[in-house]
């Protein structure tokens, strides 16, 4: 039993021993790791402006601003651990996290293809902040571009979080990319109108709103669209500025409308409604019809 006690005493005693010899190893085992967290966060924050200042890309800054901090972590932590006496820990670790790497790649695909999707696309993606996409249903304005998901933030007011495995294997369209997109709407006129006229008077209209653009690349023309029941319709393409797709330019698109039938109806132009055929079956040959005549006193 004595025997016993003093091993017990000898263990403690020896463990003791070992502690306060490997303080000092501890000590600047966590300055070393606090240097690095501190050093790491500072330059991924130089980097990350410098690059937003140069590239004027703040998801490309954004996204190697934090995979520099990263680095500097993970490098102080596997110095710390060495500097402390844990070398055999610090191998443990990364050799726990290559056999990790391998069954959690098989357990969580999905986020893994998130993941490095969202690496490729802050390298080269077919869209910036602000900008007015349409990806698979989806359409907004880009707010986001994390790791796993790009945010967008429709024009009704939802926030979409769209994975970026779908956003880079999905087509996306971008309205703001060039700045420029084109509008169109049908207007129909009389069968007995002149249809020159017409398109000379529509062209008028579109030069009295100041949004609407035209030059020599963004040309806007009338042409015909199909000949209905009761109208020669004419289908009328504009440009318009994308860059605040969200209001500017259904303002624009209303404004032309609008000032299209007042030119027309000030040109003297008909624009008349659907004709109704009414068909008579079995022996009714006539439609009796009331017409009230009212007064005014």
């Amino acid at each position: 039993m004595q025997e016993s006690t003093t091993t017990v005493t000898e263990s403690i005693s020896s463990f003791y021993n070992q502690v306060i010899h490997q303080l000092p190893g501890i000590g600047l085992g966590i300055l070393i790791i606090v240097f690095g967290l501190l050093v790491g966060s500072f330059i991924g924050n130089v980097v990350k402006k410098r690059l937003s200042v140069k590239t004027k890309d703040p998801l490309m800054s954004t996204f190697l601003g934090k995979a520099i901090k990263y680095i500097f972590v993970i490098i102080a932590i596997m110095l710390g651990l060495e500097a402390s006496g844990l070398g055999a820990i610090a191998a443990g670790i990364l050799t726990a996290a290559g056999a990790s790497a391998v069954v959690l790649g098989f357990a969580f695909k999905d986020i893994g293809q998130n993941f490095i999707a969202g690496i490729i696309m802050a390298f080269g993606r077919p869209f910036d902040i602000d900008d007015t996409v349409e990806i698979g249903e989806n359409f907004g304005k880009v707010k986001a571009l994390e790791f796993r998901y790009t945010k967008l933030k429709t024009f009704d007011g939802k926030d979409v979080y769209i994975p970026n495995s779908d956003v880079l294997t999905k087509p996306v369209t971008n309205y703001t990319e060039d700045g420029f997109y084109r509008w169109d709407f049908i207007v129909g006129i009389a069968y007995e109108d002149n249809i020159e006229g017409a398109k000379t008077a529509i062209l008028q209209a579109l030069q009295k709103e100041p949004t609407v653009i035209e030059d020599k690349e963004h040309q806007n023309f009338v042409v015909e669209e199909t000949l209905a029941t009761s109208t020669v319709n004419l289908k009328i393409y504009f440009w318009v500025d994308t860059k605040d797709f969200r209001r500017s330019a259904l303002i624009t698109r209303g404004n032309v409308i609008k000032h299209v039938k007042e030119e027309l109806v000030k040109a003297g132009y008909y624009l008349p409604a659907d004709i109704q055929e009414i068909k008579l079956y079995g022996k009714e040959t006539e439609i009796p019809i009331k017409i009230n005549k009212s007064t005014k006193e």
